[in-house]
């Protein structure tokens, strides 16, 4: 209670501004990548739409699980359960990309499975387990910088690349995934809502 009167007596409608942007600017990243799912069943290969709609759905769940929505405890194994099989579709797309011997969308898709790896070992850490959280976000941003790294590949190929369209397509779809899970780490780390309990702490709540 003392919390929520210090917020009310000193009101910083700023703040309120720039969360209501950032919200509206998550969605609008969401938004564009479920349109990128519809551009790759129109223009892109069978293994490139099933990587594209598998991910999107993790980015989903993760933003369920990490963006202050309700979620109550009992929920959570079915949660991870759907994130389980999303992830195995993209392990399709991994080994269909190595039979097309596509050896850059490979080594992304790898790239971005340790991300997710990553991801999933964050919001099972416990809050006291400082140094692994420590180690996981420097292993997180050496495979951001490597993810940063593929996208600049695929914007030099749009110069030269006999087909710069598709390069084109797989700058903007790696900028967009780049974004969208930048968000789900600061959703992660609490930047976005810093005065909020944590995704833990809800979780206890709602447990009782």
């Amino acid at each position: 209670m003392a919390r929520v009167t210090a917020e009310t007596s000193k009101p910083r409608p700023r703040r309120g501004f720039v969360r209501s942007g950032w919200v509206v600017g998550k969605w609008i990243i969401y938004a564009l990548l479920a349109g990128d799912v519809v551009l790759y069943s129109l223009y892109g290969r069978l293994t490139e739409l099933i990587d594209t709609a598998a991910w999107l759905v993790l980015l989903m769940l993760f933003e369920w699980e990490t963006g202050g929505w309700p979620l109550r405890a009992r929920w959570i194994p079915a949660l991870h359960g759907v994130r389980l099989l999303a992830s195995v579709a993209v392990v399709v797309a991994v080994v269909g990309y190595a039979l097309e011997r596509v050896w850059l969308d490979f080594f992304n898709e790898t790239t971005w499975l340790g991300v997710i790896a990553l991801l999933e070992l964050e919001v099972r850490l416990p809050p006291d387990a400082v140094r692994m959280h420590r180690i996981r976000r420097a292993i997180a941003i050496v495979l951001y910088l490597a993810l940063v790294g593929f996208l600049v590949n695929w914007a030099v190929m749009g110069f030269g690349d006999e087909n710069p369209q598709a390069a084109w397509l797989d700058t903007w779809d790696a900028l967009l995934w780049l974004i969208a899970f930048v968000v789900i780490e600061l959703n992660v780390f609490g930047v976005r809502d810093a005065g909020k309990p944590s995704r833990r702490a809800r979780l206890a709540d709602d447990s009782r």
